[in-house]
């Protein structure tokens, strides 16, 4: 988690201050509960509330676990400073692991809401764009290879597509990961009532964690990082997508270039991709993420620490980052430079061969069967690739074609309308009538 791709917002989350006010409201509401049902004083449990406006020190806590070598340990003994005699009734019958486990699934949960938020921006972005360009014709390739005209609006909004699946999932790892879990040594609630993990839930506004075992289970982390790079990867795939189309000899969509902008220090005239550039790197390190979630899976019994210092890592980075990567493809999209007239003539520079699939339907569909009609159709479109020559103008020379299809009727497969009639289809089907 690095300065230049942080955000306040998510970085504030993962703050000492932050993590520190959790386990407070952890440790105060468990108190709550604890005096409701007698097991410490009332009069005591309120008191540890007078800690709720204080700024707790963090130089001081550091100071204590330098000594210590408990972080939750150097906190409650903090606390003590603040609240006085009666902090020796806080935590009763709990354990580290239920004051960090909770924590971390509500710094998870509050960094969903945002990640989220900017789900949410991209996809309008992308909707808005993929509107505006639904009927602009484009090529679409595949091995990057000239295939059949597509329209950038289809483009966009197959993005749209797989990030509001993208959404759903991060819901669904949302709702997995915001669990708590007070059930005290190795999970049993022998030394604390199941009814003060109800409480703290509900106030926390977290679910129960079934079985906690001490620690909350890591499958369902490993399930929370594996989506985060899932997603990750789709931010890649359209950066990837923006890079591809600014090339040099493409250059049917180019990143903004601000006014006042330099792209390289030694050329004066370049235009460089390095938004798009830089969320591919990004997303590499989202995703790397996810593999360390997933061997904290394997604890030891009930509970070991080896997943701590991973997650006291990837926790913030990986949600630090992907915030980031978010936000800076959304303005990508909405500043996004489409240029039809490069589109056209790219589409246009081998001279009609992308309808090459049109003439060999039709051939068959005149009798001619497909083996034969392959052959033909290849050996005129070989002729535009090898000598420049115009697809049509070679179609219509050659007896064999024309014996089965007049020059009117090869004319009519030329009709770029064939390949963007369903386009309004396919829009209803991904944005809805």
């Amino acid at each position: 988690m690095i300065p230049r791709y942080s955000r306040p917002e998510m970085t504030a989350i993962w703050s000492p201050e932050s993590k520190f006010r959790i386990w407070f409201e952890i440790e105060a509401h468990a108190a709550d509960k604890m005096a409701d049902l007698g097991v410490i004083p009332k009069e005591s449990a309120a008191k540890v509330w007078t800690a709720k406006d204080v700024e707790f020190d963090i130089d001081r806590i550091d100071t204590i676990e330098r000594e210590v070598k408990h972080d939750v340990i150097a906190f409650l003994t903090h606390l003590s400073e603040i609240v006085g005699p009666e902090a020796r009734f806080v935590h009763q019958g709990m354990t580290s692991s239920d004051v960090l486990d909770t924590c971390f699934n509500v710094q998870l949960v509050k960094a969903s809401d945002l990640l989220l938020a900017d789900l949410d921006k991209l996809l309008a972005a992308l909707k808005t764009r993929a509107f505006e360009h639904k009927d602009t014709i484009t090529i679409g390739r595949s091995h990057g290879i000239h295939a059949e005209p597509t329209t950038f609006g289809l483009k966009l909004a197959q993005a749209y597509a797989e990030m509001d699946r993208n959404r759903a999932r991060l819901v669904a790892a949302r709702e997995e990961i915001a669990t708590c879990a007070i059930s005290g040594a190795v999970g049993t609630f022998a030394n604390i009532d199941p009814a003060v993990e109800a409480h703290v839930a509900e106030k926390l506004g977290l679910g129960i964690e079934p079985v906690s075992t001490q620690v909350i289970p890591r499958d369902r982390h490993a399930m929370f990082f594996a989506t985060l790079g899932v997603i990750a990867s789709s931010v890649e795939r359209i950066a990837t997508e923006v890079r591809h189309l600014q090339r040099t000899e493409v250059l049917e969509a180019e990143e903004y270039f601000s006014p006042g902008q330099k792209g390289s220090s030694a050329m004066p005239h370049k235009r460089n991709p390095i938004l798009t550039e830089n969320l591919t790197g990004l997303a590499r390190m989202v995703r790397s993420y996810a593999l360390p979630a997933m061997e904290n899976v394997a604890l030891w019994h009930e509970r070991d620490i080896s997943h701590s210092s991973v997650e006291r890592m990837i926790g913030p980075d990986a949600t630090v980052t992907l915030d980031f990567a978010l936000v800076r493809l959304t303005g990508v999209i909405e500043k996004l430079l489409v240029y039809p007239d490069t589109m056209m003539a790219n589409m246009n520079k081998f001279r009609g061969l992308v309808h090459s699939q049109r003439v060999l339907l039709a051939l068959t569909q005149a009798g001619v069967s497909r083996e034969d009609s392959y052959r033909l159709v290849q050996r005129n479109a070989m002729r535009v690739w090898e000598e420049g020559k115009d697809f049509l103008t070679e179609l219509k020379a050659d007896a064999d074609v024309t014996a089965a299809l007049d020059n009117a009727a090869l004319e009519s497969l030329f009709d770029l309308g064939h390949h963007t009639k369903h386009v309004d289809t396919i829009f209803t089907r991904v944005f809805g009538a």
